[in-house]
């Protein structure tokens, strides 16, 4: 199995265990001042624990000006080397190539960020920057140029095994390519020759400062996917020149931040797509192509290289839900790989936020000196009564520390509200994370009974010295006049299968649940109302997969209403109220406006003397990620 994913490959003379790679990915771990940190090392290194046959550190800005966020390493001092030389040593033990990526965010930042104004080619603002930036004059395009010298010399002084020029996702060096963002008229625009003059420049001073015998790699959007911008076919007119001018290998990804959702894709983007793309550049050079954009299955990516498409494939927030995934996956252990499932909530919502990235699936992330194995030496018997992701999540921690667990379920299946989660298009891939969670629990022998209710007659019976109450949540009824009909229901019991519906539906309440429930009904043919009282739908969706989500909603033909309430619920029909108002025929109503705690039994259990915890929805309604970490912890400090 895998024999193309786990054959050795070379590049400038460094030879790689395998051809899973580590890209680059932002997760402000490092010092503000650009220096490395314990936290960083360790991010790192259980990567490169976990089989990884090359790392790709994120974004090495080449000048405190290039920063596109605020806790990003950083070599453009010579303070900065010895913090990274210590890493790179740490890394190498694990028979792991390791790279720097270099780069320069150019109008892709902010003066929140750098304190003053970014630079780039033309003083065009970034879509989501609110600065205008400086164009950059010829004398600090050179100056520049020096610093990406600089900084890969201080990178090979560092110990890392090469640099890779992060020429893509619209960054400083991307900006000078596209006609998109570069409307220059001087020697550094215009014409191909000159727009890809920053680029060549950039890898003769690279090749001049550090050899021939230090891996250069070249990181470029395929196609830009905005108007005006670079397509593939433009792309593959540059590789060449890149090549000639001496870099390594090429890591074909896509986008900028207009087109964000291409960048990072979401579980709204299939496996894989943009592996045609890679193809399409190895056609024109040589050198080593590196393919990325959603693997989250080592199969897949051994299909793809099996294929011909590329040489090495990238597995990025694959690698953060399961930093181990090479390992797993060369020793045939499919079941115990933690999937990525393309939620953008631990990684980019905490990027956006300018905060340590995390894995709503991996509450390890971060977190690798902190959390250790942990065994107790005083055994209990623990009752868990919830199989959601916060239940599930607190008995595989509780019983690797040692503790008798048993599970009690009352549906037929495992994943609380997450598992309905995965109903709506888009979403299928949530069941792979509770089906990883159910099989963590079988080689730890935990009993998981599901249609199994508890009672207090059950808990008596049992005499469990913990109770982990993990109950989830309800959904909350509107006081809206008419409610009661028996034509109304909820998206709890639509998306659970319990509740059919009519073919003329009014969602009511338009956040992410509501709204994937609109998707829902709407991909099966329904004419689909979806009603909010707010001025956006999915406000509580991180920005790619709600871009996602929209999209399917237009696609599905689903009419939206915002700033409108329901004033009343009629026979077959709702009124509006707002910015739409008209009485609204329907057959079906959809009652999607939030939930609430489900902890009765807890609390009279709690009453009658027993030790309960609360977690999950149950103790406060909210995400995913912050009820999976709640029940980790939880279940390591009994």
């Amino acid at each position: 199995m895998l024999n193309h994913l786990f054959s050795p490959f070379e590049i400038e003379g460094k030879q790689l265990k395998n051809r899973c790679v580590v890209p680059a990915m932002v997760m402000n771990f490092c010092n503000e001042d650009g220096t490395c940190t314990e936290k960083f090392t360790e991010y790192h290194e259980a990567k490169a624990k976990g089989g990884f046959g090359m790392i790709i550190t994120e974004d090495f800005a080449v000048t405190p000006r290039g920063k596109g966020f605020k806790y990003l390493p950083g070599l453009w001092n010579d303070g900065q080397i010895t913090g990274f030389r210590e890493f790179t040593e740490r890394i190498h033990k694990h028979d792991t190539v390791i790279i720097a990526q270099i780069y320069h965010a150019g109008r892709q930042t902010s003066k929140d960020v750098i304190g003053e104004a970014p630079e780039a080619p033309s003083a065009i603002p970034c879509p989501f920057s609110p600065d205008m930036p400086e164009e950059m004059t010829v004398e600090r395009i050179r100056e520049v140029i020096a610093c990406y010298g600089d900084c890969a010399r201080r990178a090979k002084e560092a110990g890392f095994d090469g640099v890779e020029i992060h020429g893509a996702h619209g960054y400083l060096i991307a900006q000078f390519m596209s006609p998109y963002s570069n409307k220059r008229t001087d020697e550094y625009g215009g014409p191909l020759q000159n727009r890809i003059r920053f680029a060549l420049e950039i890898i003769e001073d690279i090749r001049k400062k550090c050899g021939k015998d230090f891996i250069v790699g070249y990181r470029i959007s395929a196609d830009e996917f905005v108007t005006g911008g670079r397509s593939i076919e433009d792309t593959k007119t540059i590789v060449p020149y890149l090549d000639r001018a001496g870099i390594s290998y090429v890591h074909v990804t896509a986008g900028v931040y207009r087109s964000f959702d291409t960048v990072i894709p979401s579980m709204y983007c299939s496996h894989a797509w943009i592996a045609d793309l890679a193809k399409e550049v190895k056609q024109v050079t040589h050198l080593p192509v590196i393919t990325v954009g959603r693997y989250n299955d080592p199969r897949i990516a051994d299909t793809v290289l099996a294929c011909n498409k590329a040489d090495l494939v990238s597995m990025g927030r694959q690698s953060l839900a399961d930093p181990e995934t090479p390992n797993k996956a060369k020793e045939g252990r499919f079941e115990d790989i933690r999937q990525c499932i393309g939620c953008h909530h631990g990684c980019i919502g905490n990027l956006l936020a300018n905060i340590p990235g995390t894995c709503i699936l991996n509450p390890c992330i971060g977190h690798e000196s902190e959390i250790t194995d942990v065994k107790t030496d005083k055994p209990k018997r623990v009752m868990v009564i919830g199989a959601g992701p916060a239940g599930l999540a607190a008995a595989i921690s509780a019983a690797k520390a040692g503790h008798s667990v048993k599970v009690y379920e009352k549906n037929r299946w495992a994943g609380g509200q997450f598992r309905l989660g995965s109903v709506p298009a888009g979403k299928g891939e949530i069941t792979s994370f509770i089906s990883w969670q159910m099989n963590e629990l079988k080689k730890l022998n935990v009993p998981v009974m599901l249609e199994t209710e508890v009672t207090k007659e059950l808990v008596s019976k049992e005499t469990p010295d913990i109770i982990i109450a993990a109950t989830g949540a309800k959904p909350i009824i509107p006081p809206i006049p008419g409610v009661e009909k028996d034509f109304v229901t909820t998206s709890h019991d639509v998306l659970s299968g319990k509740r059919n519906t009519g073919t003329n539906i009014v969602v009511i309440g338009g956040g992410c649940v509501g709204a994937e429930t609109a998707n829902h009904l709407a991909s099966n043919l329904k004419s689909v109302t979806l009603v909010e009282m707010l001025p956006e739908i999915a406000s509580d969706e991180v920005v790619v997969p709600k871009w996602g989500l929209v999209e399917e909603l237009e696609k599905n033909k689903v009419r939206i209403c915002t700033s409108t309430t329901v004033k009343e619920i009629k026979d077959h029909a709702v009124v509006l109220s707002g910015r739409v108002e008209e009485e609204l025929p329907a057959d079906t109503i959809v009652l999607s406006v939030g939930s609430k705690s489900e902890n009765i039994l807890a609390k009279e259990l709690k009453e009658q003397g027993y030790d309960v915890r609360i977690i999950g929805d149950a103790s406060k309604v909210g995400l995913a990620g912050a009820a999976i970490s709640q029940g980790f912890e939880l279940g390591r400090s009994l």
